[in-house]
């Protein structure tokens, strides 16, 4: 399988979780599970049904945070020479030259992307169009309802 391109963030952010997960989560759960079997019949234990539940839950976010560690490519922007230019792990901001409304989107890889708070995927189509680009350039946006013009105005390394 091919490198995924991480932020620094975001690997850190996985890798707390995954600890939390194995340090936390599963002794807690493991309890649960033998104090459920102590009480006896497990076909009609609904406390151990939901532990075992919980306890699959677990190990599959385990096993699937851990792939994606296992095949992230961590690129750490702050060590990489500020050139003006557009890159992965930028932080961009731009404005819609036909609302004059600004926006600033960090590119991030896939499993970071959360428009909510502002971090589009590296592979989305606005960080496709600002990808290379400088402070000053306009780039192309091509969306479902037309093509929109934004204009770099500053791009940070954070």
């Amino acid at each position: 399988m091919d490198k995924v391109p991480m932020t620094a963030a975001g690997e850190k952010t996985l890798r707390v979780e995954v600890d939390r997960l194995k340090q936390i989560e599963r002794p807690r759960i493991i309890k649960e599970i033998a104090t459920a079997r102590a009480q006896g019949d497990l076909r009609e234990n609904a406390e151990y049904q939901y532990a075992k539940e919980e306890q699959g839950f677990i190990e599959g976010r385990i096993a699937d945070i851990e792939g994606k560690l296992n095949h992230a490519h961590v690129i750490d922007v702050t060590l990489i020479e500020h050139t003006g230019r557009v890159i992965f792990g930028t932080t961009v901001h731009l404005v819609n030259l036909d609302t004059d409304e600004e926006i600033i989107y960090q590119i991030v890889g896939d499993d970071e992307a959360d428009l909510k708070i502002s971090k589009i995927s590296v592979y989305s189509p606005i960080a496709r169009a600002l990808v290379g680009k400088r402070v000053g350039d306009v780039a192309l946006v091509h969306a479902p309802n037309g093509t929109i013009e934004y204009e770099i105005c500053l791009v940070e390394h954070l």
